[in-house]
């Protein structure tokens, strides 16, 4: 019989590594750059989350409607 004062297996497992933005495979400087601001996203407050990916998302979504800088080449 398991006692209810054993530990739980399955709560002891470790976390996962936090995936690193590192850029890797994006050309567009302005993508590079606004995925370089997800690098504190590990040290924030989960509650502060949200406002980090929705400032992401904003910054994102300006630059895809932004005219492109060489006339649109």
């Amino acid at each position: 019989m398991t006692e209810l004062t054993e530990p739980d297996e399955a709560a002891a497992q470790p976390s996962p590594d936090w995936p690193r933005p590192d850029g890797a495979g994006v050309t567009d400087p302005v993508v590079a750059q606004s995925m370089a601001r997800l690098d504190p996203l590990p040290r924030l407050p989960v509650a502060e989350h949200e406002a980090a990916y929705n400032d992401l998302h904003d910054e994102l979504l300006a630059a895809l409607n932004a005219e492109p800088a060489d006339g649109g080449a």
